[in-house]
């Protein structure tokens, strides 16, 4: 009963943010009514409603990381840091109840260079090892509530790889079979790993939306044809959005304390900027949303120059960029878009691994080279926040291969001190 929750001081920040939360969860009670779900405020949301919950993780009365005076929630270092960091849920109900809370992570190089504060979010900490994992549950549970899923039944996508392994592993922990249609351009080490998650992996040539081939449209005959199967949808099932609006955005405004002044990140599908960049306006509108769209895109001109034309050939990132603007995108509050070259997401890529210690793909590279363009035009004393989206370890064979990288003639963008990362 959310209602029964009382703030155990009027003064207290830490109080004030649970009040928040309790508004936060009241309206999504309502939305989760006129949608006919169920909302679960189970694991997380729980520990966070609870009255024994009494200040964000990391913060002093005073709201500061660093305060000193010792507020309830446990022992304080002689720094004032607390002991314990947890999100108070340290036994999560397996896989699915595993998905979100990632840590949002300071990277020192670009926040230097700026004077802001540039902060990512390690959705490469998701148990299935990417943003994806997120709009992944979301679907297969919106199916299982529809009805449309029943037991034992197929789950079927079609995806340049991500949502693919989070689904199966979705299907795994649910007990449902998973087809995987895919382009046959990604790496294979994304082809591979679905394959030991137990996926039926069927790779078809790349060709755009408008062909009757494209992977989306043979992932959807297919379930059409198949007793007790859905296709998931991914870039045109709303359920992607709602997934990020009822996680990623609400543990950003959490751990930045409400004080973020920009979101930035790349689009495939458009969910994880849609969702994140309406709850955070929600909240505070002069949070400014900002999309960032690799070579090959049409968004970037789109939203820019309103014309839905490419920008560019083609990137060598996977599982971003777009040719249409998808039910998930269409009506997303942006302020702006911005256009990053390949070599400027190739070069952050090594630079997060060799100046901050994070192994990441481009579209992470990417994502991060614009957080920093954005915090250039808003000058130093800003926060910025955007998304880490899966492990490099996904894109040996391609990003962090030599000869490769000289076929797209990249190489040059990675410094030769760092050349030794390279096989």
């Amino acid at each position: 009963d959310l209602g029964t929750l009382q703030p155990k001081s009027p003064s207290c920040s830490a109080c004030s943010v649970q009040r928040k939360w309790r508004t936060m969860l009241r309206l999504a009670a309502r939305s989760a009514g006129e949608s006919g779900r169920a909302l679960s405020t189970g694991g997380w949301f729980s520990s966070l409603l609870s009255n024994d919950f009494h200040g964000t993780p990391g913060k002093g009365e005073s709201g500061s990381a660093n305060s000193g005076e010792h507020h309830a929630g446990g022992d304080r270092r002689d720094d004032g840091v607390p002991v314990s960091r947890a999100w108070q849920d340290a036994v999560r109900d397996g896989f699915v109840e595993t998905v979100g809370k990632t840590p949002l992570i300071r990277l020192h190089g670009p926040s230097e260079q700026t004077g802001c504060e540039i902060l990512a979010k390690a959705e490469f900490m998701n148990p299935g090892g990417s943003v994806k994992d997120r709009p992944a549950e979301m679907l297969v549970r919106d199916a299982e509530l529809s009805g449309n899923l029943r037991p034992g039944g197929t789950v079927v996508e079609g995806t340049a790889g991500n949502t693919g392994i989070g689904l199966a592993h979705i299907c795994n922990a649910r007990g449902y079979r998973c087809v995987i249609y895919m382009p046959d351009t990604q790496s294979q080490e994304k082809i591979d790993t679905l394959r030991m998650l137990g996926a039926d992996v069927r790779p078809v040539p790349a060709v755009p939306f408008t062909d009757a081939q494209n992977y989306n449209h043979q992932a959807a005959r297919y379930a059409a044809e198949t007793e007790n199967a859905i296709w998931t949808n991914q870039f045109d099932n709303t359920a992607n959005r709602r997934a990020h609006y009822e996680s990623t955005g609400p543990e950003i405004w959490e751990q930045t304390d409400g004080k973020i002044n920009a979101f930035t990140c790349a689009t495939g599908t458009g969910g994880t900027l849609a969702g994140t960049a309406t709850f955070l306006k929600e909240q505070n509108p002069r949070v400014q949303a900002v999309l960032a769209d690799p070579p090959g895109s049409t968004l970037y001109r789109f939203f820019e120059h309103g014309k839905l034309e490419r920008e560019g050939t083609g990137s060598i990132t996977e599982g971003i960029g777009q040719g249409r603007i998808t039910d998930n995108l269409a009506g997303t509050p942006l302020d702006y878009a911005i256009h990053i070259p390949d070599a400027d997401s190739v070069a952050m890529t090594f630079r997060l691994l060799h100046e901050e210690g994070i192994l990441v793909g481009a579209s992470s590279g990417l994502n991060v080279a614009a957080a920093v363009e954005v915090a250039t035009r808003l000058g130093p004393g800003h926060t910025v926040a955007t998304i880490l989206c899966d492990s490099g370890l996904r894109y040996q064979t391609k990003l962090f291969n030599r000869q490769w990288l000289e076929e797209k003639d990249l190489l040059h963008a990675i410094p030769e001190k760092w050349h030794g990362s390279l096989f």
